[in-house]
This record gives C-alpha cells, structure tokens and sequence, in this order.
C-alpha cells in the first residue's frame, strides 16, 4: 500500500472508499477530509457504507450519512445495503443523506426514486466529468418478489453502457461509480470504451493500485474501513494507489 503520494497541479485528484459497513467514524471521517482538501480531489464512495444490513430498518438515522458529509463526499452509489424493497423502509435507510446519490439502473414503480439521480457532471481540473452509478440487481421484473416490491432494478452493465455513452457526447471525462463487484466491473470495462474510470466496490476486492482492462481503469479499496485509494487522472492514465485508515 502506498504510505505517501506524490502530487502535481494541473491533474484531477480523486479518492475513493467503499464497503465501510457501518464502520466508518469521526477520526476516519477527519482523515478523509484532509486528503480531500490536500489534494483538492473529488471524494466517491461506492455503497454499503451504512449498518444495516439488507432488510434491516434503522430507527435512526445511520451514522454513516453524517460522517462522509463530513468528510466532504461529493457523491456515491448506492450499495445492496442501502436499498429496501418497501418504499417506506428504503426512505428510512436513505434519511441523512447530505450528498447526492447516483443510481442509473433504478427505477421505482410509480413515482420517482426520491433524491436519486442517474448522473451529474463536475467540472474540476479544466475538464468536465461525467459520473454516474450502477448497482446490484436486487429486484427485477422476472423476480416472482417484484410484486411486493416498490422498486425494480434493471441490469447494470447494459444501462452503464447506455449512460456512459450519453455522457461520452458531452464530457472529457467518464467515471462509473459501481456497487457490482470486481468481476463485473471487468466484463463491463470488456464490454465498451466510453468509461475512463470504474470505483467499485461490493465484492471487497484489495486493489493496491489501479487495474487497466481495455481502455477503463477500476479501482476498489476492500472494505470496513481498511483503506482509501488516492488516485490522479492525467493523459488517460490513472495512478496512485491505496492508503491505510487503519
């Protein structure tokens, strides 16, 4: 793991965390927000970030939500923790929430997903970003649960593709903020050109430095807290590696 990086005006700065499961805390929290401001990054998790587990309702809200506002995330996807098939149970996983939340392959039935948007765009480092998530399937339309359920996801590689290549018309930059697992993120870095960069997580991958599939870079940090990546962007090369939180 790299214990220092080396860092040059001019690049996009990024960092990234993933699968904290409810272990994220104030001094993680604080350590977070110093690299951010350090290297004027822009900050992504990507999903289970909270305590609850699948079908668990927390009576209040998840620690977690405060914290990344504090260490200043300026979005994340959602992972299969964060999610419920009831929509009033969803809301209550959902409360506290201060940053936007990006998840392109959810839909609900008959109104939308409130405070959850397919896509945003940043404009950082004199370029102008594209980001947008994806996530595991939890209830499809072939499902027999998809009748109790108020929401439905479609499946994540094809909507990833058809989002990135909307946000490839417009942006310099595509990044995929996944909650797919590694393997996955391999077959959707397979299947197009249009995303530059994958942060996954789901599958609690250690990827000490980012990996190249094709033309996309993925980069994933394990999970509860262990690490976070540091990453820069420059000449479609994405460099840098993890840092140790614990």
């Amino acid at each position: 793991m790299e214990n220092r990086a080396t860092w040059f005006p001019g690049m996009l700065h990024l960092l990234h965390t993933n699968d904290f499961h409810g272990t994220l805390t104030p001094e993680i929290a604080a350590q977070l927000r110093a690299w951010k401001q350090e290297d004027d990054a822009l900050y992504f998790d990507t999903g289970d970030a909270i305590k609850a587990g699948n079908l668990g309702i927390p009576v209040r809200p998840e620690a977690a939500w405060g914290l990344l506002k504090q260490a200043g995330c300026d979005a994340s996807v959602l992972g299969n923790r964060e999610t419920h098939p009831l929509a009033g149970a969803f809301a209550k996983k959902l409360e506290g929430a201060a940053h936007p939340i990006l998840v392109a392959n959810l839909r609900a039935k008959n109104a939308a997903a409130d405070g959850i948007k397919a896509h945003m765009t940043f404009e950082k480092a004199g370029l102008k970003i594209g980001v947008f998530g994806v996530m595991v399937a939890m209830v499809t339309e072939r499902m027999a649960t998809q009748a109790a359920s108020a929401y439905l996801w479609d499946p994540p590689i094809p909507t990833a593709l058809r989002v990135a290549a909307e946000l490839r018309k417009t942006c310099d930059l595509v990044i995929a903020l996944t909650h797919i697992g590694f393997t996955q993120d391999q077959k959707l870095a397979e299947a197009g050109s249009d995303i530059d960069i994958i942060l996954g997580g789901h599958s609690h991958t250690v990827l000490e430095s980012p990996v190249q599939v094709g033309r996309t870079w993925i980069a994933q940090g394990g999970s509860h807290g262990r690490f976070a990546g540091r990453y820069q962007w420059e000449g479609g090369v994405l460099s840098g590696g993890l840092m140790g939180l614990k």
